[in-house]
């Protein structure tokens, strides 16, 4: 039977509500050169990668030169930043379940595709920096999700086996890479899925061998 130890959450969409956030600023910063990511592609192939291999993926389906990655990247995060500023706020249910989980022994961290930076803005204005453990960006390893290294990179620093740790996952890509990493899954549709009672009941069902 397995006992949990820690929470790993990934940041938006399970934390922070900023899928829209990333979306309107990186099309913000395309439209600059003629060009826009629609929603369904958003939805349907970008949703949870890092910005990198989003203008990777434009240049080789659709020609965006390479040499516009980094100053599109650059401005890119400078959007999401300014939105992140006028739009995150603390949201009371996520710092009462992770202020509960704390309190209750468990070990917290969140581990983002995400760059450090915003993930630094983001935790911070929503004030749940201060429950975490750590937080990993994808600055910090080699392959993002749906690749498990930044889960994996989580379980070593948390000095637990993956069948210990619990990861909170919204969108394809995280979830093969929490899959991948041997820990155990609660897949949310949203935010508002993310409640102590809900991450408690899925707590118990693993610990009472239902998974």
């Amino acid at each position: 039977m397995d006992k949990i130890k820690a929470i790993i959450f990934d940041m938006d969409g399970v934390l922070i509500d900023a899928k829209e956030w990333h979306y309107e600023a990186l099309n913000k910063a395309l439209s600059q050169f003629g060009m826009e990511i629609s929603r369904y592609d958003h939805l349907v192939t970008y949703d949870g990668l890092p910005t990198t291999k989003k203008l990777e993926m434009l240049s080789m389906e659709r020609g965006l030169p390479r040499g516009l990655h980094k100053f599109i990247n650059e401005i890119k995060q400078q959007y999401t930043l300014e939105i992140t500023h006028a739009r995150c706020k603390p949201i009371f249910n996520h710092e009462y379940s992770l202020s509960k989980l704390k309190n209750e022994g468990y070990e917290l961290a969140v581990c983002s595709n995400s760059v450090r930076n915003s993930m630094e803005v983001m935790l911070g204005k929503a004030q749940l920096k201060k429950y975490l453990s750590f937080f990993i960006s994808n600055e910090e390893v080699v392959n993002p999700k749906p690749d498990p290294e930044i889960y994996f990179s989580a379980i070593n620093r948390l000095g637990l086996k993956p069948e210990e740790c619990l990861v909170v996952e919204d969108n394809e890509k995280g979830i093969k890479a929490a899959i991948a990493s041997g820990a155990h899954l609660f897949k949310v549709d949203s935010i508002d899925d993310v409640t102590y009672q809900n991450i408690k009941n899925r707590i118990n069902n693993i610990e009472d061998g239902n998974d």
